[in-house]
């Protein structure tokens, strides 16, 4: 029995195409896999810690080798506890859509708290920077209203899936499948449209996953 953390970071609920077709996506991987578990994280919701004050502290004591303050200490707990229930899932989806080109403060907050050292990933002079979180697949769906993929010319502008794979990668998933939903905002029909393309390919992403 396998768990599947689903990191949903838009706040459009059912308006939302990234969650609609992660949705269809998770819905065909628990007919397939009926005995995985599948835990919802919404990034809106979740209460994230604020880093800086004491948490950042917090932080370069850990790069300098120090102790923690108390009130470091307490802080830190907090970030420990999300980090640890991030790495308590086999597999992972995340859904987001695209804002200002790149992704939302939420979720960049969520990885900015998530990617620590000793916690995701390690460094040392003889090996330099070593992701922690090894040998997961993920799955990652963007909504954009435009569209930025391959022969679009507008590819330079998708700081949204660059950002993320590089993050993600940073930590040390390896097996990353993207799933893009483009053009949602071309024409009236053009949501529908991308949403319905992009659920028949989410299907097929289950096999294997």
């Amino acid at each position: 029995m396998s768990k599947v953390l689903h990191i949903e970071a838009s706040p459009r609920g059912k308006r939302s195409s990234s969650i609609d077709v992660a949705q269809h996506f998770l819905q065909a991987y628990q007919a397939a896999h009926p005995n995985d578990i599948v835990e919802t994280l919404n990034v809106w919701h979740s209460g994230l810690p604020e880093f800086d004050g004491d948490t950042l502290d917090a932080k370069y004591a850990v790069l300098h080798g120090q102790k923690h303050t108390p009130e470091q200490a307490t802080a830190w707990n907090a970030v420990v506890r999300i980090a640890e229930h991030f790495k308590t899932a086999d597999k992972y989806v995340f859904s987001l859509p695209m804002w200002n080109f790149g992704i939302p403060y939420k979720l960049k907050q969520y990885l900015d708290i998530l990617l620590q050292p000793g916690l995701t990933f390690s460094f040392s002079p003889t090996e330099g920077y070593k992701g922690l979180v090894t040998g997961k697949p993920v799955v990652v769906i963007y909504s954009r209203g435009g569209a930025f993929g391959p022969g679009t010319g507008a590819e330079a502008y998708d700081q949204q899936s660059a950002y993320l794979r590089q993050a993600l990668g940073f930590i040390g998933f390896t097996n990353i499948h993207e799933l893009f939903v483009e053009p949602t905002l071309a024409s009236p029909t053009s949501k529908d449209e991308a949403v319905a393309a992009a659920n028949q390919k989410a299907t097929t992403l289950v096999t294997g996953f």
